[in-house]
């Protein structure tokens, strides 16, 4: 998934003829007339969704994209496959991009079905775990506890690697399949907690890693499978679910230059 910047302007806005300088907050490839990169592209959009200046069912017009970063329409796809395929925006045929709208519903499911596929990744981790899987997990969990600690680190980059957890959980389970389902459904997840305005405590979050990792060390399954399942819960109850939200169409290229 493409790591959100820490600055709130960073942004390509360079709408001017190329003899003036480039507005204020512009990316340095806008600044000094280097062509902004694909991964840059989806970076930036990203950035935006999550600071809500693209808001759920915004239109994500690459003729205006093209404008925006001064690159062709063939970049601008390229960059939207890559958000669409961390469920970011939704590529819907004959009519665009737009950024993923998840219902109540769906997010309400996906919880559903994270509970019941990560209580079976915890019974295939215990049973096939090895020291080096631990390890990786125990890394991680540092990782974690380092990024919390930095006062420049973003909410969407707690959110992917909190998330990531999840996903190196189940890759160490041995099922690859499996692996990928909970990869998709946490990428969802984290596109619901920031736009349900989730309340969950990230240090909370890691601390249940850490005593979920201990009762796995600890071989007790009934006990690690009911603290994933509680955990679920949590960050599930921390989700702003029965507020209502407008159904709000921003313009993209004031969006951009917010």
């Amino acid at each position: 998934m493409p790591r959100a910047r820490t600055s709130p302007k960073a942004l390509p806005a360079d709408l001017t003829p190329a003899a003036e300088p480039a507005p204020e907050g512009a990316s340095p490839a806008a600044a000094d007339g280097r062509l902004a990169s694909t991964e840059s592209i989806a970076q930036d959009l990203a950035t935006a969704i999550v600071e809500k200046r693209l808001p759920p069912g915004t239109w994500l017009r690459e003729e205006a994209l093209g404008r925006v970063y001064t690159v062709s329409r063939t970049k601008i796809r390229a960059a939207l496959v890559m958000l669409s395929k961390d469920k970011l925006i939704e590529i819907i045929p004959d009519k665009g991009a737009f950024v993923s709208r998840p219902s109540v519903q769906e997010a309400r499911e996906v919880f559903s079905v994270r509970r019941v596929l990560e209580a079976e990744v915890v019974r295939l981790f215990i049973a096939s775990a090895t020291p080096a899987d631990y390890q990786m997990l125990e890394q991680h969990i540092r990782f974690e506890r380092a990024a919390l600690r930095e006062s420049t680190t973003t909410g969407r980059v707690r959110e992917k690697l909190l998330g990531d957890f999840h996903v190196v959980l189940a890759e160490a389970a041995g099922n690859q399949t499996l692996a990928q389902l909970v990869r998709d459904l946490v990428a969802r997840s984290s596109l619901i907690a920031m736009l349900y305005d989730s309340s969950n405590d990230p240090h909370c979050s890691s601390e249940e890693h850490a005593d979920f990792l201990a009762l796995c060390k600890g071989g007790n399954v009934l006990a690690a499978v009911a603290s994933m399942t509680e955990h679920l819960q949590r960050i599930e109850a921390n989700l702003a679910l029965d507020t209502g939200r407008p159904d709000r169409q921003l313009d993209l290229v004031k969006a951009l230059l917010a």
